[in-house]
């Protein structure tokens, strides 16, 4: 019987250039469902309860996303690793450098290839 997926959140403000990169780069892997969402009101896609309940793991770019979470979902969030992977707002979407920073660091966080 084959292993469920691991459902993966990234998350970034706006939900527009990091996060959304992120859910690009790992969408077709085999192991992971990913799912992208911002912390801000004008977010793209607004982070929900939902989605961290939906996560086995979460990805935030800073750590402002980090102590977001925790004031605005502390007791969903409690039982979750949240990993941050300190990608600043400095790049567009899919850029290359942010490609290969976001392979290495949650390839490596997650153990996978």
């Amino acid at each position: 019987m084959p292993n469920e997926p691991l459902n993966v959140l990234f998350i970034c403000s706006r939900n527009q250039w990091r996060s959304p990169t992120a859910e690009t780069v790992w969408r077709n892997h085999p192991d992971l469902q990913v799912r992208s969402v911002g912390t801000s009101s004008s977010a793209r896609r607004r982070l929900s309860a939902d989605d961290i309940r939906w996560a086995h793991a979460v990805f935030v770019m800073e750590n402002k996303h980090r102590s977001r979470l925790k004031a605005e979902f502390g007791d969903v969030i409690a039982d979750r690793p949240i990993h941050v992977l300190d990608i600043p707002d400095e790049y567009q979407y899919m850029d290359p450098e942010l490609v290969d920073l976001l392979k290495a660091s949650v390839g490596s966080i997650l153990g996978l290839e």
